[in-house]
């Protein structure tokens, strides 16, 4: 995302994959978090040249964006996630505002029909695997995306009910006709507006990014994940 998203700051409680930082604010990052990004690129990079023939790679991280990539263990678990809901055949995943996951699972199975949909415009060297995407405007997607994805997983870029309710907009005109599934990644606080906008609920698992962010953050879905994901929350 980019600071032409015109958001009200009062709003603005969180930062996850691709967020915005104010006009106000000059990039400061740890120690601590530059070693952390330092390891996850290092582990981006072993798994590019050992893993599926892939030559997917992430790209690093936009201070201007605030962007913070999740670690390898959140990327891998919940690309293994998708890729079991997928069942084995060419089912379509939308990733919303998520470019780690992306990357994993072309690294994890290559032939996997992914859509990133990003603001980032840098990431338009994926091709016609990357749709720029603006949640400002939820439904100006390719009519071809419409209806055609049998999992959607999102990250809302920020922790406001209106930032959900505008992703939520994307998501139902991603989702296909049937059986769909839908993961959420986002913070604690969005627990009631993420059952009561999607009907989505928390799983034991998780999710953790590079930079060590101050929310708590969970993965909701739609569905009972059983003993995979650490369960469901109801």
């Amino acid at each position: 995302m980019a600071d032409q998203l015109q958001l009200n700051p009062n709003s603005v409680t969180g930062i996850t994959e691709s967020s915005v930082p104010s006009d106000d604010d000059e990039p400061s990052l740890s120690f601590h978090t530059l070693a952390a990004l330092k390891e996850f690129l290092a582990e981006q990079q072993h798994h590019s040249d050992a893993g599926g023939g892939s030559e997917v790679s992430l790209l690093s991280e936009n201070w201007n964006l605030s962007q913070f990539w999740y670690t390898p263990e959140t990327a891998k678990t919940v690309a293994e996630e998708v890729l079991t809901l997928c069942g084995g055949v060419h089912a379509r995943v939308a990733c919303i505002a998520c470019p780690t996951l992306y990357v994993y699972l072309k690294q994890m199975n290559p032939n996997a029909t992914v859509q990133l949909l990003e603001y980032d415009k840098r990431f338009q060297q994926y091709g016609s695997d990357y749709t720029f995407y603006d949640y400002n405007l939820p439904d100006e997607i390719p009519s071809e995306l419409k209806h055609s994805c049998k999992v959607v997983v999102a990250d809302p870029p920020y922790l406001s009910q209106e930032c959900l309710e505008k992703v939520a907009e994307t998501i139902r005109l991603l989702i296909q006709p049937g059986e769909s599934f839908v993961l959420l990644l986002t913070g604690e606080v969005q627990k009631e507006r993420a059952a009561e906008i999607l009907g989505l609920y928390p799983c034991g698992f998780r999710p953790q990014h590079s930079g060590k962010l101050g929310n708590e953050f969970r993965l909701f879905s739609n569905y009972d994940p059983e003993t995979r994901l650490g369960g469901w929350e109801k």
